[in-house]
């Protein structure tokens, strides 16, 4: 470790170290831009027009020596980033009007903001160093369960947050373990100082809480209808405020996984979270609760649980239950950031209550940072079908790590990058983004750009075809996650079953099933309940077929999943291939040869035992004649 410091990711044209002393987002401005055009040998000059109302939002316009950027002092400090960005991207030097450089895809005078006012990047990382499904390494602020820090490092990472739109960093796990608990106690000192660090750059810090923290402190109880409950947090968070007035807010973990919270007294998760939100309301915080509950201990031969319904089943009644400043956390998807699933029908429902969509940058079911999966064009999909304005702020467990690369493979840099981006604009374009951050992470020739492109484009679809086939998900390694197993969680208390035997394979999930389509929208519902109209990609998640079922190609489903994960090989092969001949800086080079060979051996084991699994099964042979075990 040490060299993170040439480890810039997608901000190479932001060289210069940040100093200690900047203090606002708008000096922080001013220093980026003065730097930037001098490190370009550049006269060009940027002045800057504050407005308060403006908030984050920002315009820019051209003047005679280069730009004026107005917004407030936050919306500066992006319009700022974004407008250097795209100078970086747009090859300036070929592009110029009247001497000024061109930014390309930006409309002077038009007045940008976020689509979401909350951006929020969850950190999953423990006090003790580590980091709850971290494949990135170890904690960038914490160890041996105390805050422990580069002050350097962790300004370079409010500049890449900055950078890209995120203005919310969780900074621990939302299963709180010791002694975090004391981050809004004795250590509030210690998370006030790292507060002030990413305040130059706009981040604000929320606190993942644990429940039953009274109960800690002496009182008998945590039940949220208690008036000594309810005055400890009132309390609480004074403190908090006092210390950080910027304070963005807690994120809660309750009755999930085993973790404390109002159903241990009787209570509706609307009241565990009012209570708190009242607590943290005058002073203008947010309360975030996470809607990731579900029976963990259930026993596999119940075949009327089903899991995905879950969640709809306990918040649906509850909708206009929740207080203003409560957001309900939703995972896009109604299991578990598996390889393909549908939306949440969740997030299309509950309009009287603010709603933010949980998306995941740690690959946790989808190669862990090693196996590569750009996540832009999957994210595409879902604001499409769900619509950007059925949630109220936009929420993703961090893919960060104390590896010089940040994000352990440095093509995962993508997925924090578009991120940031979706947060501004869930309508982006995944190519025009993918392309902007491969011109501002590497200098590829134009043939090397397109082949880089192209290949993170793909990779979600590569990916999906040699891992869990057409919807089916958990056919991964128990516990650890990463690589094949396709009974792995098949008799486990989790909820995650295929229910393959040797006739048949999927779960129904229509109304003569387990019922779960009813929880959408009519027309998603007829979408789903039939299986001839159901996307083939989801045809396993919501139906039960025999391996004769015939495909909308002809093909039969046995042969479909055959094929596709020879196809899914052969494409990583494919891309072992293109990677080979990138023109990559030397550091970057080794972590993804050594990355992608790791991968080529992950899609051989998925491919080989996947497709055997199915042939013993079935009894079926391939039509191709190709080696099945």
């Amino acid at each position: 470790m040490g060299n993170w410091k040439n480890r810039r990711a997608w901000l190479r044209a932001l060289s210069t170290p940040l100093p200690e002393d900047l203090k606002t987002p708008l000096e922080t401005a001013v220093f980026e831009a003065d730097h930037f055009f001098v490190s370009r040998g550049e006269k060009t000059r940027v002045t800057f027009e504050t407005d308060k109302i403006m908030g984050e939002a920002w315009s820019f316009s051209r003047i005679e020596d280069g730009f004026r950027i107005k917004g407030g002092e936050t919306g500066i400090l992006y319009g700022t980033y974004t407008l250097l960005l795209s100078l970086a991207a747009s090859g300036t030097s070929e592009k110029e009007t009247a001497g000024i450089p061109f930014a390309a895809d930006l409309e002077p005078e038009k007045v940008y903001s976020p689509c979401y006012p909350l951006r929020m990047l969850n950190a999953w990382d423990n006090m003790s160093g580590d980091i709850e499904r971290g494949y990135a390494g170890r904690s960038i602020w914490f160890e041996n369960n105390a805050f422990s820090y580069d002050p350097e490092r962790i300004r370079q990472l409010g500049r890449m947050l900055a950078s890209a739109g995120i203005n919310v960093l969780t900074i621990n796990n939302v299963n709180v373990f010791e002694p975090a608990q004391e981050l809004i106690g004795s250590l509030l000192p210690e998370t006030a100082a790292f507060a002030d660090l990413l305040r130059p750059f706009g981040v604000r810090l929320m606190v993942s809480i644990d429940f039953s923290a009274p109960i800690r402190d002496g009182l008998s109880s945590a039940d949220p209808l208690d008036k000594d409950v309810k005055e400890w947090w009132k309390n609480c968070a004074d403190r908090i405020w006092s210390a950080i007035p910027d304070f963005a807010g807690f994120l809660v973990k309750a009755d999930s996984e085993h973790r404390p919270g109002p159903a241990t007294y009787g209570r509706s998760h609307a009241e565990g979270a009012n209570m708190l939100a009242r607590a943290i309301a005058p002073h203008g915080g947010k309360l975030v609760w996470r809607a990731f509950v579900y029976n963990c201990m259930q026993d596999w031969r119940d075949t009327a649980t089903d899991r995905p319904c879950a969640a709809y089943d306990l918040y649906h009644p509850m909708n206009g239950s929740f207080d203003e400043n409560v957001i309900l956390q939703i995972k896009y998807g109604p299991y578990d950031f598996q390889v393909r699933e549908p939306l949440s029908p969740l997030l299309l429902d509950m309009p009287d209550t603010a709603k933010a969509i949980e998306l995941q940058l740690a690959q946790e079911y989808t190669g862990q940072q090693i196996d590569i999966f750009a996540m832009a064009p999957m994210w595409s999909e879902i604001f499409g079908q769900m619509g950007k304005n059925n949630v109220q702020a936009i929420a993703a467990v961090s893919n960060l790590g104390r590896d010089d690369c940040w994000t352990g493979h440095p093509f995962a840099a993508f997925n924090l990058y578009a991120f940031g981006r979706f947060g501004w604009d869930p309508e982006t374009d995944p190519e025009k983004l993918t392309r902007e951050w491969v011109r501002l992470s590497f200098a590829l020739s134009p043939s090397g750009e397109d082949q880089l492109t192209e290949l993170l484009l793909k990779s979600r679809d590569v990916y999906e075809k040699y891992t869990a086939p057409l919807g089916l998900c958990w056919m991964v390694a128990p516990s650890t996650h990463y690589g094949v197993d396709p009974w792995g969680y098949e008799f486990s208390v989790w909820g995650t079953y295929n229910r393959a035997d040797r006739e048949s394979v999927g779960i129904d999930r229509t109304v003569n099933g387990t019922g779960f389509t009813r929880q959408y929208p009519e027309e998603l519902c007829r979408l789903y309940e039939d299986r001839e109209s159901c996307p083939d990609r989801l045809l396993l998640f919501f139906h039960r077929l025999p391996y004769s079922f015939r495909m909308k190609d002809g093909r039969t489903l046995i042969q479909r999943i055959y094929d596709d994960h020879f196809e899914g090989y052969e494409e990583v092969l494919e891309m072992q291939k293109t990677l080979q001949n990138l023109n990559l800086p030397e550091e970057d080079r080794k972590e993804v040869e050594e990355r992608m060979e790791k991968q080529r051996l992950d899609a051989r084991e998925w491919c080989d035992v996947v497709n055997t699994f199915f042939c013993r099964l079935s009894g079926v042979k391939d039509e191709h004649g190709r080696k099945i075990w």
